[in-house]
């Protein structure tokens, strides 16, 4: 049955006859035509008057502008979250678009994997929700509430699997369109098909290739003249159709709730504040205003409970957006936003309208927005009739917009490098009328004007770094970047501001900015130098780059230069300001938390106790992270870290053996802990498979190098000896390293293991796997140092007698290695070999090897054995001098002294003669 008193009955009964005749079965498709309508019905009766909207577009900001002049409102609830409403004051000293920003990092209530949580809603001017805030905080008497559901409640709503599967890698590449990051994005009228076969189906039919380019034509275009009840009814029976061809499942539930606690919120609101509904405005997307649910309107008596929040302390700001990056968050097509602009801006002017906006708005124009008086709303007619039976208007051609879009992309190509003439711009302009008429548009949009400039001027090659289609969005408008004013900072980022003032910078600027410090001649610039150090710790590595100068222990630059992009980077100097009130309280937040995650290792602990000490300066927290990374390297069961342990304890010792007068505790019991640690994972590391050569050698560098302190501090020699006697490794290179090991303790004399590694090159069943031997003795010059003439006499034998079959296939290997360890290995190794070998080119043919057995001298040519009581008493006890000669590989044999009792008559006889040396020498002694 039709009801006859409804404005829309006709329409109703026009649709049942189409789709009866249709279907041939009133069954299926009457059903949705019918529900069409009668969403449609449902929100014009009810009571609170909805104003359906779109996110980002003119048409409804158009709109909007129109009905808040007739209307006047006395309270707007918006379709935002509610505890975002104090941030929207601010937005008078931000540049738009922007973003209102809601970001958490210590959650409670929600899975420790999900941090850090951001919400992001971006603003822009030429948006519905943009002029109902500025008519609202700029019009006396005029209250805004924000019904949506929280910040806390977006992520408690949340299906978890979309959640966890959620990857935050996956973020557009370019900057600017990463300027929300991994953020959750909130749209104020997200509408567009959710059936994929729909989308597909108007796409194709429209001959256009993105859903933007669908909705300008189809409902941006024919609307943005509409009056208001065309526009209001026409999005609504949009809403209603992308909601009933839409597939049920967790979106739609969610929104469902939504629009639950949305409702809710507003009767609470009415009840408590006793306005006139008559005198109230609901701004929400189409797809809401159809909703079906029970709590829907003033009169329903339908219960919800609203449920509390988690106890998650929530953070909100401002943070710069821009056009790319709201196109880039919510799949919209390259350039829409920008093309949006353009003809909210040309429709403005068209219609002689005067937009709202907040007083003292940075990059608007000052506007004089005086209000007529309120013009009463008539009966609610049928309007979706005419609307849907007319064919649209269709616009003239603007032969002056399209004639100066034409020359003006030629002269922008060129400046880029493209060889454009003017016969291009003859042929963009023929061809996008052409475009216009395929795709049934008597005037040519922009979207058919990039198209053709795409076509007759981009070339195989882009010659410099824009390619046409994106001249054409610089040309219609460019990618707006907004900006967050200093009143509207956090208290960090206005700290960081201030604290840079002397640098006499406009940091505010989007523009790389040099700064130039004499640390010298301006001591007051110190501050700042250390503050952009911390920043440069802090912030992504372009937006505080240092081109010279640098920070490391014991090192302080006398001049310094940096290239800084505050203006680029806001956002992450803004989000800073959510860990805390000043750098330096982040920057230790940060350090601590690092060396207390789950992850944390020793080394990284070490470099957070560099790190404080260079940034902060604090002794009492470096002891802390010391602490920690005692306690972290005794639990460490694998030696993965123990190359970076080693050179960053050494590069503390260094430190405070050069700065303090005695080394701190922590100091102490790290190298007890490691010396003891050390050993016992020593025979294990050196048979397991997944430990490598480096890290093995990386240890006993600890072992040997930290010796002298561990012992002095009660550590016994006897356990380092134990573990290296335990060791019996099968790899060659480890193998090469035990030999080392032994040898740096004195078990393995110099001469044995040179005799080993010939015995080696001689055995052809080795020969294939001695280069492996080398790269354990190469590596073991970092912990036996003593041993870097003998690896440059391996490598040396090593490339003289080994066959090219084995040589020539590992000298990759060699190479690799002495890259990968260039800071601890060549150095080492390049000095040795810089002794060993002859310093020029004449002096090679006559140069003995030193390690070649050279002939002993004849016995006749012997020089006397020296006699005499030194003489006498090394022959009465040799053991000294042997266990010497074995240590230096020397070899000889003791031979009798020569006959020196007449010397010793003469020595006396001359002692007698003269007595006075000899008794003056002997005074000093008593």
């Amino acid at each position: 049955m039709i009801d006859q008193t409804s404005p829309f009955g006709s329409l109703r009964g026009q649709l049942l006859d189409a789709a009866e005749k249709f279907a041939g079965s009133p069954v299926a498709v009457s059903g949705i035509l019918s529900g069409l309508v009668d969403d449609v019905d449902r929100a014009l009766r009810e009571e609170l008057e909805i104003f359906p909207v779109c996110h980002h577009s003119p048409a409804s900001a158009l709109a909007m502008v129109r009905r808040l002049r007739e209307k006047q409102p006395k309270v707007i609830y918006l379709e935002l979250c509610e505890d975002l409403q104090p941030l929207l004051t601010e937005l008078r000293n931000c540049r738009l678009p922007v973003a209102v920003q809601a970001f958490a990092t210590g959650l409670d209530g929600f899975p420790k994997t999900w941090a850090p949580l951001s919400v992001v809603a971006p603003i822009t001017e030429a948006s519905a929700e943009y002029q109902a805030i500025a008519y609202a905080l700029e019009t006396p008497g005029v209250e805004l509430v924000l019904v949506d559901r929280s910040t806390d409640h977006v992520f408690q709503w949340m299906p978890k699997e979309e959640s966890e599967s959620k990857d935050p890698k996956e973020q557009p590449k370019e900057q600017e369109a990463g300027l929300h990051g991994d953020a959750v994005g909130l749209e104020i009228g997200d509408l567009r098909p959710r059936f994929a076969e729909l989308e597909e189906h108007l796409l194709h039919h429209g001959k256009v290739r993105h859903w933007s380019e669908w909705w300008d034509q189809y409902v941006e275009q024919p609307l943005s003249g509409a009056d208001y009840d065309t526009y209001r009814q026409v999005m609504v029976l949009i809403g209603s159709l992308f909601r009933r061809l839409g597939p049920d499942g967790d979106r739609l539930a969610v929104d469902e709730d939504r629009e639950r606690y949305m409702w809710t919120r507003m009767r609470e609101h009415l009840a408590t504040s006793e306005a006139d509904p008559a005198d109230c405005l609901y701004v929400c997307g189409a797809f809401h205003a159809a909703s079906r649910v029970e709590q829907f309107g003033l009169g329903s008596t339908a219960p919800y409970e609203i449920s509390p929040r988690t106890a998650t302390t929530w953070l909100y700001g401002l943070i710069p957006s821009s056009h790319s990056a709201i196109e880039a968050q919510f799949g919209l097509a390259s350039g829409s936003v920008s093309i949006a602009a353009a003809t909210w801006a040309k429709a403005l002017t068209r219609g002689r309208l005067t937009p709202f906006q907040l007083e003292g708005q940075k990059g608007a124009r000052k506007r004089a927005a005086k209000l007529p008086a309120p013009v009463p709303r008539g009966e609610v007619a049928d309007k979706l009739t005419g609307f849907l039976s007319s064919p649209p208007t269709l616009d003239e051609l603007d032969q002056a917009e399209l004639l100066g879009w034409c020359v003006d992309i030629v002269r922008l190509a060129r400046r880029n490098g493209y060889l454009a003439s003017t016969a291009d711009a003859i042929a963009v302009y023929e061809t996008s009328i052409l475009l216009a008429g395929m795709r049934n548009r008597a005037r040519p949009t922009p979207y058919d004007f990039q198209d053709a400039a795409v076509t007759c001027i981009e070339k195989d090659i882009v010659p410099g770094r824009r390619d046409v289609r994106r001249l054409c969005e610089i040309l219609l408008g460019g990618d707006r970047v907004g900006e967050v004013g200093y009143d509207a900072l956090p208290p960090l980022a206005r700290n960081v501001y201030d604290r840079l003032a002397p640098l006499g910078l406009d940091l505010e600027k989007r523009t790389i900015q040099r700064a130039l410090l004499d640390l010298n001649a301006e001591p007051h610039l110190v501050p700042c130098s250390d503050l952009l150090w911390m920043l440069r710790y802090l912030l992504p590595s372009d937006a505080v780059r240092p081109i010279m100068g640098e920070r490391r222990l014991g090192e302080r630059s006398i001049q310094e230069s940096w290239d800084l992009a505050f203006g680029k980077y806001q956002r992450s100097i803004i989000e800073l300001g959510y860990e805390g009130v000043t750098i330096e309280q982040v920057l230790e937040q940060r350090l601590r938390r690092s060396v207390w995650a789950p992850n944390a290792t020793a080394a990284l602990a070490l470099a957070a106790v560099e790190d404080s000490i260079l940034f902060l300066g604090s002794r009492r927290f470096a002891d802390e992270l010391g602490a920690r990374a005692v306690e972290l390297l005794a639990a460490e069961r694998t030696v993965d870290g123990a190359p970076e342990v080693l050179r960053r304890i050494r590069r503390l010792l260094a430190h405070y053996r050069a700065t303090e007068p005695e080394l701190p505790s922590w100091v102490e019991d790290f190298a007890t802990s490691g010396y003891a640690h050390y050993c016992t994972l020593l025979p294990t590391s050196f048979v397991d498979e997944e430990t490598g050569v480096r890290q093995v050698a990386a240890m006993l560098g600890f072992l040997f190098s930290m010796e002298s302190l561990a012992l002095a501090l009660g550590c016994d020699r006897a356990q380092l000896e134990l573990s290296v006697q335990q060791s019996h490794p099968e790899a060659p290179s480890k193998v090469a390293l035990l030999w080392a090991a032994r040898h740096q303790l004195g078990l393995l004399p110099l001469a044995e293991l040179r005799a080993r590694c010939d015995e080696l090159l001689a055995n052809p069943l080795v020969v294939p796997s001695f280069p492996q031997y080398i790269i354990g003795f190469v590596q073991a010059m970092e912990p036996v140092p003593a041993l870097a003439g003998f690896g440059v006499e391996v490598i040396s034998k090593a490339f003289g007698r080994l066959p090219d079959s084995v040589l020539l296939p590992w000298l990759p290997k060699l190479i690799t290695m002495l890259r990968d360890g260039a800071g601890e290995l060549m150095p080492v190794l390049v000095r040795e070999a810089g002794r060993t070998f002859p310093g020029s080119l004449t002096a090679v043919d006559s140069w003995v090897p030193p390690w070649t057995a050279r002939p002993k001298p004849a016995a006749a040519s012997a020089a006397p054995v020296a006699s005499g009581p030194v003489a006498e008493l090394l022959m009465a006890n040799p053991a000294a001098c042997d266990a010497v000669a074995g240590l230096l590989g020397c070899e000889g044999e003791w031979r009798a002294p020569s006959a020196g009792g007449a010397s010793y008559r003469e020595v006396g006889a001359l002692l007698a003669d003269h007595p006075e040396p000899a008794l003056a020498l002997a005074g000093l002694l008593t």
